[in-house]
Parts: structure tokens; sequence; C-alpha cells
């Protein structure tokens, strides 16, 4: 039996065993996929040794992306331009590394808002983090014309500039209200607004009135971010797409077939996440 597994430390709180194991279920595929608490000090070991184990690829979550992606043999190049990896999978014997976040998101937000063209459009992304790189790449492949961004470490958005070149610039104070009033797509990317911790201080009321606001947190479903978006009319993207669609192609790669993102399956990951967010 083919076995995949998502590796983290902790690694409790993944819902990746929840997506994947529904459609094993779904299409009929003798395999399994489960949790496997791997600590920093061995993750390089068990990706070394992945080839000779008991499964054809992992997942991988906090804190050990960075380090996936020294320890595969192969890293593609949307890894490489990360520098990190969430998926590992086998070819030819070989244990290769690529990173699924930025097309997760792209899916998430194709999926919800099929009309919505990215190609010309200005977007501004909250954190310069690597949800914020992975998301940034994405937008760039999808033919965004500028992305802005807001952080408070200068230094890490220069470092986006620079890799990503002259279509990425900063938004400081005193930019921030006419290049919201420029906006197509904004996105939080931060931790902000999650379950425990503080809540994000950006004032979006000057935002372009029929831009897009995301979210890529999913605890809880709904943030007080995307609350006030909805209360000024905007539409609005959650994080939970992002997580779902980012599991597709990992799946299509250790088990030979595409799977579909559903509602049952949205809602099925949404009553687990919520009951968990009410204890």
């Amino acid at each position: 039996m083919r076995k995949a597994c998502v590796i983290g430390w902790p690694i409790a709180h993944s819902r990746s065993p929840l997506i994947h194991n529904y459609w094993l279920k779904k299409y009929g595929i003798d395999a399994a996929y489960e949790k496997k608490a791997v600590k920093p000090e061995n993750v390089a070991q068990f990706i070394v040794n992945l080839a000779t184990s008991e499964f054809v690829g992992c997942n991988v979550t906090i804190p050990h992306k960075e380090k996936v992606f020294q320890a595969v043999a192969v890293a593609d190049k949307i890894a490489s331009r990360m520098g990190a990896v969430n998926t590992v999978y086998l070819k030819d014997g070989a244990v290769c590394g690529t990173n699924t976040d930025g097309e997760g998101f792209i899916a998430s937000l194709h999926h919800s808002y099929p009309a919505f063209d990215l190609r010309t459009k200005t977007a501004i992304i909250i954190g310069a983090g690597g949800a914020a790189k992975a998301i940034i790449g994405a937008l760039l492949d999808e033919g965004a014309a500028r992305i802005g961004i807001i952080n408070r470490t200068r230094e890490r958005t220069l470092g986006l500039q620079e890799q990503f070149g002259s279509r990425v610039f900063e938004i400081n104070a005193t930019m921030m209200s006419d290049a919201l009033k420029n906006c197509n797509l904004l996105v939080n990317t931060t931790s902000q607004g999650m379950e425990g911790q503080p809540q994000l201080a950006v004032d979006i009321r000057h935002l372009k009135q029929d831009a897009l606001v995301a979210d890529i947190i999913y605890v809880p479903m709904e943030t007080a971010f995307l609350e006030k978006a909805k209360q000024l009319e905007h539409p609005v993207l959650g994080g939970l797409g992002m997580l779902l669609h980012q599991a597709v192609r990992g799946f299509e790669l250790w088990f030979g077939l595409k799977p579909e993102v559903t509602t049952e399956l949205y809602e099925l990951v949404a009553a687990d996440v919520q009951k968990a967010h009410e204890q």
C-alpha cells in the first residue's frame, strides 16, 4: 500500500490527513496518509531516507520548509525561488521538492472568482515572509502589473524588490492611502488576525471600491480583517481555499490522479476548523 504523510513539529494541528484521506476514499485509491512528528534535528535525515522508506512523499509544514529545501536532491524552479519546500515526491528514485503555496492561492482565487483577471492589475501584499514570497511569485507569473508591499521591516521588503524586480514596490505610511485607492487585490499574508494573535492594523477605508480582499488565515474562518472588508462591501477570500488547493498537486504526484476541491471537502474541513476554534 502506498503511503504519504505530513511532517512538522508540532503536527497535531495539521488538516492535511483530513484532506488527503477524503480524496483517497472518494477516488477508491488503496493508500494511506498520516501525520508524522519529526523533530527539527531529524528532518534532513528523514528526507534523505525517503526514497527507501515506506512513503512515496510528504507534505511539509512549519518549521521545516527551509530545512527540507536544503535536504532534497532536486528542488524545482518554484521551490528554488522560495528557498522552501512544502511538497516532497519521488521521481526516478530521486527525492524532489516543490512549493505549491503560490499556486494554491491562485487556484483558490480562480475557484471563487473565475472572472477576476490578474493581468494589468495592481496587488498589495501585507507581510514579507515565506507566504508573501509564494504569493508574489504566483501573482507575477499570472501577469500582475505591480505589487506593493506593506511590511514593518523595510529590509525584508527591499529583499523582495531585489528578488522579483521593478514590478514590486514598497508602500510606506505616507503612500498608504494613495496606494489603496489604486489597488485591485489586497492580501494579508501575516499571522495577524489568527486565533491568539493581535489583530491586523491596516485601515482599508481608502481601498478601491471593487478591490478583492484576501486573507490566508483560516483559523478563524473569517478574520476581523475580512469582516471589515465585507462591511465595506468588498468581495472577500478566506484562507481555507488556499489550504485545500495547495494540496492538489502533491496528491497527484503521489497517487497519479488530480483530485477536485469540492464543496463537500470545503465543508468537511471548515467544520473541523470551526470545532477546534470553539474548544
